[in-house]
């Protein structure tokens, strides 16, 4: 049963400190039109064991339910790759064959779904395999708009709360909260997503931050003496360096906005990349001293989505070179349903120098 493996331990550890998961996404276009969805994922509390999915077009699916039970069953229509967390069957980040991508972020105390009711268990759609069920069942954000009141998408455990981000590759993303059992889905023009509160909270809080800017702040007389800035950047004065997640998402929604644009996407992958090592959260910060779990970083893997091309990139704390699983050379029709860790040896590659 679910409530007794290792996602249950998962959330029971989120609500009791919520600084555990501190995902962060941003997206970038680039001069050529592509589109990249780029994001990272944390666990503080130890290993989340992430594989990479490849599911075929036609593979019969299903959903759990708290109890355990199975809940909706359904075939893939769409053909997907996607990165999962804690079990396979929860991807967590992924793009289909159609373009639509699609993620999940933890959002705690702020969501919240219908009951569970075991007489729907032919409806019932776990959070946790929600970004599955898109992924296979849709080729737009209309089509999920449209399909999504034929399923009930209820907690697998009482603690685990999520919201989605969801993309185009026309670069049109939306962002889709669940409060009170009533979804609601906000166009995503700033580009960047983290976790509680809601979005639109995080759009008025950016108010707060009106003063910054790239660059660098004007010198200025106080009385009889002249402020000058100390050195580079001095217009970013301010901006919050925590990890909480409304803190996460000024500072990325301020490097995105001052980002930029690349040629290519490809070019655009790796400055999502380079975007996203400001908000590797390291291990220790979150827990009492002496006490945090031996793991290299609490941000596990970061990911880049090329919805234009169809290729996923990701980079992971045991490995920081940049893999590449590129869906044009997968048959959906003929592949198999298939999972892989996504660190075949949890080491850092060193290209040694040799020196004559």
């Amino acid at each position: 049963m679910i409530r007794n493996g290792l996602i249950a331990g998962m959330f029971v550890g989120c609500c009791g400190t919520f600084q555990a998961v501190a995902c962060t996404g941003i997206a970038l276009t680039a001069a050529d039109g592509s589109y990249v969805q780029s994001r990272t994922i944390e666990w503080s509390l130890g290993e989340l064991d992430s594989e990479y999915v490849v599911i075929p077009r036609g593979e019969q699916l299903f959903s759990f339910t708290p109890t355990g039970e199975k809940g909706l069953r359904y075939s893939a229509k769409y053909g997907l790759v996607g990165l999962s967390v804690a079990r396979s069957e929860f991807i967590a980040e992924g793009i289909n064959e159609a373009g639509l991508s699609a993620g999940l972020f933890f959002f705690p105390r702020y969501g919240g779904y219908e009951s569970y009711d075991p007489s729907q268990n032919d409806r019932t759609l776990g959070d946790l395999q929600a970004v599955t069920w898109i992924l296979s069942q849709f080729a737009s954000i209309d089509e999920l708009k449209a399909g999504l009141s034929s399923v009930r998408i209820v907690a697998l455990t009482e603690m685990s709360v999520v919201h989605w981000r969801i993309g185009e590759p026309s670069g049109r993303q939306v962002v889709l909260e669940i409060v009170g059992g009533v979804p609601h889905f906000y166009e995503n023009e700033v580009g960047v997503l983290t976790n509680a509160p809601g979005f639109e909270w995080h759009l008025t809080n950016l108010n707060n931050y009106v003063n910054l800017r790239s660059g660098d702040a004007p010198a200025q007389r106080l009385g009889g003496i002249e402020l000058y800035p100390f050195g580079g950047n001095s217009g970013f004065l301010g901006i919050p360096g925590d990890d909480t997640p409304p803190s996460r998402f000024v500072r990325a929604a301020f490097y995105r906005a001052t980002a930029p644009k690349r040629a290519t996407a490809f070019e655009t992958v790796q400055q999502c990349f380079h975007l996203l090592n400001n908000f590797d959260v390291p291990v220790g910060i979150e827990h009492p001293l002496g006490e945090s779990p031996d793991i290299p970083s609490a941000t596990q893997w970061t990911s880049a989505i090329d919805l234009t091309n169809r290729k996923v990139y990701y980079k992971t704390a045991y490995n920081n070179s940049i893999r590449c699983i590129d869906l044009n050379g997968i048959d959906f029709a003929k592949v198999g349903y298939q999972s892989h860790p996504l660190d075949e040896v949890r080491e850092q590659p060193v290209v040694s120098i040799e020196i004559e």
